[in-house]
């Protein structure tokens, strides 16, 4: 029997699946790695640091007493504030009848962890929001030792410009803060400007940046460029403002400046209540499978004077 294209047409699949299941891309997280993680909090959901200021200098006359000040004092309250879930199931008729029912299936507890980490890095980054967690305050300067520490990016329309990088620095040695381990992060559009700034890319003529470091101080990590002594990298989730400080309106992304020399100076603070952690079982009455991971954290601005924020325009990307 002769067989062709007509008489087998039966025979053809008119359509072929793969074995194989398409993934959304997803992007590296790194904002975990410059909080400062508490470890002495055992039990409870509040914690309390003790804060102690300088020591005062007076003007002594001899024979006379001394003035004895006493050092000034205050507490810095932290709350355990979010109780975090997510669940997924599958029936046991879709198990027996979904030929992916197993990639399905084993998607579920990773997929669960990556939205549990998504939403952390989302809390971190937003303390720099304004206004919530004992940061800083929206539409303000914020100004510290008298130097701004909330403020709009200079650039055309503002957008970021080389010398905003110049200010946040300026604005942490104001500050006190060490000059070591300086960290920026910034959202892709600002990358974006940065790279096509002719006194960034025009290398020949400019070697001052001329270098790239090619591994962060922690893996995941995407950095660009060391610009004023900031190891500068790129985030998706950074905070949305929409501000005005001293009559220029930015609404785009709250970028971020600090330094990150050791674990006791960083901005943020957080603790774990409950690490991530996986339940599953079959639901009898429902005849599925079912699986949550569930945690429980808090998070808070620690040091608002290790924190400068440059509210940059999105839009003239």
């Amino acid at each position: 029997m002769a067989m062709n294209t007509s008489n087998s047409a039966v025979l053809t699949r008119s359509e072929v699946w793969s074995t194989q299941l398409k993934e959304v891309i997803q992007d590296e997280l790194m904002a975990q790695s410059w909080v400062n993680w508490l470890s002495e909090f055992p039990d409870g959901d509040q914690f309390t640091i003790p804060s102690i200021g300088e020591s005062t200098v007076n003007d002594y006359v001899e024979d006379t007493s001394v003035t004895y000040n006493a050092l000034d004092t205050g507490e810095f309250a932290f709350t355990i504030t979010e109780y975090l879930s997510s669940g997924s199931y599958i029936t046991e008729k879709a198990r027996q009848d979904l030929f992916y029912a197993q990639r399905l299936e084993a998607a579920f507890v990773p997929s669960q962890a990556r939205a549990l980490a998504e939403k952390i890095e989302t809390d971190i980054l937003a303390l720099a929001a304004g206004g919530a967690s004992g940061g800083q305050t929206a539409s303000a300067t914020n100004q510290i030792n008298g130097a701004d520490h909330r403020f709009v990016a200079t650039g055309t329309n503002e957008t970021m410009a080389v010398s905003d990088f110049a200010k946040a620095l300026y604005s942490l040695k104001k500050a006190n803060v060490p000059d070591t381990g300086l960290i920026a992060i910034v959202d892709p559009s600002v990358e974006y400007k940065l790279n096509t700034l002719t006194n960034l890319v025009n290398f020949s003529n400019n070697p001052r940046w001329e270098g790239i470091v090619t591994s962060g101080i922690g893996s995941g990590m995407k950095f660009v460029k060391n610009i004023f002594g900031f190891d500068t990298y790129v985030s998706n989730y950074l905070p949305t403002a929409n501000e005005t400080i001293t009559l220029t309106t930015a609404a785009g992304k709250a970028n971020i400046f600090f330094s990150a020399s050791n674990s006791e100076l960083l901005p943020f603070m957080g603790a774990m209540r409950q690490m991530p952690k996986v339940d599953g079982e079959f639901n009898k009455d429902k005849q599925r499978e079912e699986y949550v991971t569930t945690a429980r954290y808090g998070l808070k601005v620690y040091r608002p004077e290790n924190l400068v924020c440059v509210l940059a325009d999105t839009d003239q990307v």
